[in-house]
């Protein structure tokens, strides 16, 4: 009985003594951290989409086609 109170003596201070304080830091921290990668991954996404859909060049034709009737210059 003696044993069973002892060790729940001990886990009562091994509770006691974490320190919230420092957890919440810690959690706070690492949720500014995931906020701030999404933010970016975002803006680096938009980037890389307008650089993608505007650095094309539009293929001149050297030889006019008679049948291709949209081929005016």
């Amino acid at each position: 009985m003696k044993d069973d109170f002892n060790y729940l003596f001990l886990i009562k201070n091994l509770i006691v003594d974490i320190n919230w304080s420092i957890i919440a830091i810690v959690a706070i921290l690492v949720i500014i951290l995931v906020v701030l990668t999404i933010r970016k991954n975002q803006r680096e996404k938009k980037k890389l989409e307008n650089l993608l859909n505007n650095d094309f060049k539009k293929a001149e034709k050297d030889r006019v086609d008679a049948d291709d009737s949209a081929n005016e210059k």
